[in-house]
């Protein structure tokens, strides 16, 4: 016998151990990369916005900024 008993689980509880680490790594990059991605079309949405909204009221843009 190897010297384990019948009824060892101790693989088993590793390898779920490991499997919800992962699961926990991959979720956190998941939302991590959501995340940056509705920061970047918020930003993009602004920044359309206020470039329409320069370009109605007739605002240059080089003088916009100064």
């Amino acid at each position: 016998m190897n010297g384990r008993e019948w009824d060892d689980d101790s693989d088993y509880e590793e390898a779920v151990a490991r499997a919800r680490t992962a699961t926990r790594v991959g979720l956190s990059a998941i939302a991590g990369v959501t995340g940056l991605s509705v920061l970047a079309v918020v930003a993009a949405v602004a920044a359309l916005l206020v470039g329409g909204v320069l370009f109605m009221l007739g605002v240059p843009y080089a003088d916009a900024w100064s």
